[in-house]
């Protein structure tokens, strides 16, 4: 009886062991599943307006804090012209400026009037980069340019075709310096992946033109 007891807790410690080297190992589907997230994580923060890369454009709308001056710090939208309005500077081009420089900028002007002016600039909201649908689709319109946004997405965005869309004679219309190109666009090609490449990534003024 002695014998069995001790023979059971032997066996009972044993798969403590191994349970426990189980569960230290890490596993590998987690480990991806934790990349994956980093990575994707990481493409959205490259993908958001406030990025180095972003280049502010007309009709965006800013938020600009300066530290301690509330009545400069205001949300302030970026007109036509490419140009901001801020009390004591004025106008201030805008457009073409990434929001760090564009801080640089407003602080640079500030220190005629603030001692060591702290400024910050954020997009609140992107209506500069915008893409184009028109015609025999739902939902025609301007939409915003998403990140990696492609000619299927845009048809998507635009609620799909109406009953007597030619769907094989869509085409895209993009300016090139003052050139305009027509991209075609076979939707039952596409779809079917006979033409994939076709369904290329979108740039801002595109207009999709569904006939």
């Amino acid at each position: 009886m002695k014998f069995f007891c001790s023979f059971l807790l032997g066996a009972c410690l044993a798969a403590g062991a191994l349970q426990a080297q189980e569960s230290a190992r890490p596993s590998a589907g987690k480990t991806d599943s934790n990349n994956g997230a980093a990575q994707s994580a990481a493409t959205t923060a490259q993908d958001t307006p406030n990025n180095k890369e972003y280049k502010i454009g007309p009709q965006d709308v800013l938020r600009i804090d300066v530290w301690k001056e509330p009545e400069i710090t205001r949300a302030v939208p970026v007109r036509p012209d490419g140009k901001i309005t801020l009390p004591l500077l004025n106008d201030i081009q805008a457009a073409g400026l990434t929001p760090m420089e564009l801080a640089q900028v407003i602080r640079d002007g500030l220190k005629k009037y603030i001692n060591e002016p702290k400024v910050a600039v954020s997009v609140e909201e992107i209506n500069s980069r915008r893409i184009y649908v028109t015609g025999a689709v739902t939902r025609p319109g301007a939409f915003a340019l998403l990140p990696n946004m492609t000619v299927l997405q845009a048809l998507t965005s635009a609620g799909g075709f109406t009953q007597f869309a030619r769907i094989k004679n869509i085409y895209v219309l993009r300016m090139e310096g003052e050139k305009q190109l027509k991209l075609q666009f076979n939707y039952k090609e596409v779809i079917s992946g006979k033409k994939s490449t076709d369904n290329i990534q979108l740039l801002a003024g595109d207009t999709i033109v569904v006939p």
